[in-house]
């Protein structure tokens, strides 16, 4: 698994040294092009989360499978809502519990300190994906911001000092996490973050977003989950996909309805930004709240 993890983070790097240059001369936004890939690739790794409820909801003693669905249905339902009358509260919640989560998930190791050292490490390297943007593209990233409801970041605190000050932080972080790792698995962690700074001069704020969401986020989650269902790849590949089909399936037919009902009110690009972002909210909360629970619920056992 550690050299599949590898091989994938050298063929992510190569890709974005490549992609660059080929946006710049295009020069095309493709938003519906990245809800293609979101609603696909993106959304998929977190489509065998019903399998993890069941399994810890038997953990609490709870045996009917409709009690995991009800919850997670209701936790999202209750992001959409509150996104809707707190949007900066909740909007600015969610880049902060992201920014943990993508900080965490993609380290393809175990890594943990005392007294939330750790936590703080991979918030600081998972927030790249947010601050490199807002340094690299501001004005693109805030205008996102601007149709999501959202105007902090266009405080004068955020300076490009700060930022690029958080951006070391999150490089720093990267290193430290891995320092007594091997060769391998610390270049993973310098690739990764010299991707996301590639991705986000070059391309647009979504398209980068897009790019590292699916192809290096999603992917190595799923690479993941991959393994837990087979100790052979491509078996376990084969399962991956059948068991991931219906829940993702599900989402999306969801995400374009709502986008087709946005459309009745902004314009369809406008639509598209907040179904992405806020649908992407309304799942990440639950999914990584499942994962923290499942988590501390197994190693009890």
């Amino acid at each position: 698994m550690e050299n599949i993890n590898f091989k994938h983070s050298i063929i992510f790097f190569n890709f974005c040294i490549f992609v660059g240059p080929i946006y710049l001369m295009l020069n095309y936004e493709p938003v519906i092009f990245c809800l293609f890939l979101i609603l696909i690739l993106g959304i998929s790794h977190g489509a065998l989360d019903n399998i993890k409820g069941k399994k810890l909801f038997k953990l609490f003693g709870y045996k009917k499978t409709v009690s995991f669905y009800l919850s997670y249905v209701s936790i999202s339902s209750l992001i959409i809502i509150f996104w809707l009358i707190f949007p900066n509260t909740i909007l600015l919640l969610f880049l902060i519990v992201a920014a943990y989560h993508f900080g965490k998930e993609d380290t393809i190791f175990s890594f943990r300190k005392k007294f939330f050292i750790s936590e703080c490490l991979f918030f600081f390297k998972g927030s790249v994906v947010i601050m490199a943007p807002l340094l690299l593209k501001r004005e693109e990233t805030n205008e996102i911001f601007r149709i999501l409801n959202f105007n902090i970041f266009e405080a004068e605190f955020f300076s490009n000092e700060f930022l690029i000050g958080m951006l070391f932080l999150g490089f720093l972080s990267s290193l430290y996490i891995s320092k007594k790792e091997n060769t391998n698995l610390k270049g993973v962690m310098v690739m990764d973050f010299f991707s996301l700074i590639i991705l986000n001069l070059f391309l647009s704020p979504i398209l980068a977003f897009t790019l590292y969401f699916c192809f290096l986020h999603s992917i190595r989650h799923s690479i993941t989950l991959i393994f837990e269902l087979d100790r052979s790849f491509k078996q376990g590949l084969k399962k991956f996909i059948i068991k991931a089909i219906p829940l993702t399936f599900i989402t999306a037919v969801m995400f374009v309805f709502a986008i087709y009902f946005l459309n009745n009110f902004y314009q369809l690009d406008e639509a598209i930004y907040k179904v992405i972002f806020i649908g992407l909210a309304s799942l990440t909360f639950p999914h990584i709240l499942l994962e923290y629970l499942l988590e501390k619920n197994e190693k009890r056992t």
